[in-house]
């Protein structure tokens, strides 16, 4: 494969794992309680309580103290997903956005390091937040935010391994035979 093409799916990988991470902090589905005939859902913004007869009730919280340290990591991963994205972006070979081909591959690898930083906030934090519900389900945002962290961390993986640390630029061609 051409190394334009596999920047290019590192950008959809990467793209589609910080929506993912935005879509788990932004939900208010991390732990689910299950009282009687209502749910309460704790999300790191709010709580949710559904009973089984009436709407959906959501309030910020206000009585029980919030998650800062779970809100600032996935804050931060969404920061470093996005920084990484367009670090990506703009040092890829299908843009023309840099024209010194030394700094590319440079510009690439700190994309890689900083997209595995942002999966492991978010893979901390989802797995942080499992083991703290006594007595609670895990809500779907735990889910979502496991999966789109292995998500950035194979994406980040993926770009750390394959760019040359040549001057050459570009990705290394390490799946071609060349006879």
């Amino acid at each position: 494969m051409e190394s334009k093409t596999i920047q290019m799916i590192c950008v959809a990988l990467g793209a589609i794992g910080l929506l993912g991470v935005i879509i788990c902090c932004a939900l208010p589905e991390w732990v689910v309680i299950h009282r009687g005939d209502t749910e309460i859902h704790a999300g790191l913004w709010k709580v949710c309580v559904k009973p089984s007869t009436g709407p959906q009730v959501c309030a910020t919280y206000e009585s029980v103290s919030p998650p800062h340290a779970s809100r600032a990591m996935t804050v931060i991963s969404c920061m470093l997903g996005v920084l990484s994205l367009l670090l990506l972006i703009f040092g890829s070979d299908f843009t023309t956005y840099v024209q010194n081909q030394d700094a590319k591959p440079k510009m690439i690898k700190a994309a890689g390091g900083f997209l595995l930083s942002a999966g492991m906030l978010v893979i901390i934090t989802a797995i942080k937040e499992i083991n703290a519900g006594v007595g609670a389900t895990a809500g779907a945002s735990i889910y979502i935010g496991i999966i789109a962290g292995l998500m950035l961390m194979v994406t980040g993986g993926l770009l750390s391994y394959l760019v040359r640390s040549s001057s050459s630029g570009g990705i290394a061609n390490c799946c071609c035979n060349k006879a």
